[in-house]
């Protein structure tokens, strides 16, 4: 049965927080708000836990995880990031963005594209995540929560309780955080490519 924390979006209680990671640490699956929808999470050295997301979401080895990080620097240890693309990440973040980069060596292999090495990394706009993100001290391994076959997130934290108490450790209510999904932006080869629009804005690239 999944714990159920009540989190102040604002000004997140500390206690708590502490306990959302104490979870993490210790293996646990947690449901999170973030900047565009609810998300699940885990620790990124955990493999019991991110197979756990798999068959929640019924993904397979392609699907490409999140590394949920607190600032660019966090994102520089786990992705190779060039001077152009560095540039246009510091414009867009925090917010809701994800990048597709090539991995570092401090990426978990099971977490990469199996053939092409890539990750997705991202730093959201929610002071949550952030507290969650500076008591952990690394990034948060993640991927969007939707449902197997659905096309939108939920975004009512009881729901997401009342549907997932048995498949989650930890629900974080943090008020209503929106279904939709961030915008994909592919950097591998510093072109950047839009592979998903979603809530940030991308007419600004040039096509």
């Amino acid at each position: 049965m999944a714990q159920f924390f009540e989190i102040h979006p604002q000004n997140p209680q500390k206690r708590l927080i502490q306990q959302a990671v104490k979870i993490i640490d210790q293996g646990g699956l947690i449901v999170y708000p973030t900047d565009s929808s609810y998300a699940l999470g885990c620790h990124i050295g955990d493999k019991n836990a991110m197979e756990r997301i798999q068959r929640l979401r019924k993904l397979d080895n392609k699907h490409h995880f999140t590394l949920v990080c607190s600032d660019l620097s966090e994102i520089g240890t786990y992705a190779k990031v060039d001077n152009s693309s560095y540039r246009l990440m510091k414009t867009l973040t925090p917010g809701p963005y994800t990048f597709l980069l090539k991995a570092t060596s401090e990426v978990p292999r099971r977490l990469m594209h199996p053939k092409r090495k890539t990750i997705g990394v991202r730093v959201p706009d929610n002071i949550i995540t952030h507290s969650i993100l500076d008591e952990l001290g690394q990034p948060i391994m993640s991927s969007t929560l939707i449902s197997a076959g659905e096309k939108d997130a939920l975004d009512d934290a009881e729901e997401i309780r009342d549907k997932y108490q048995h498949a989650v450790d930890l629900v974080i209510d943090g008020g209503s955080c929106g279904v939709e999904p961030t915008t994909v932006i592919n950097l591998i080869d510093g072109n950047p490519e839009v592979l998903r629009f979603g809530k940030g804005n991308a007419e600004f690239l040039d096509y």
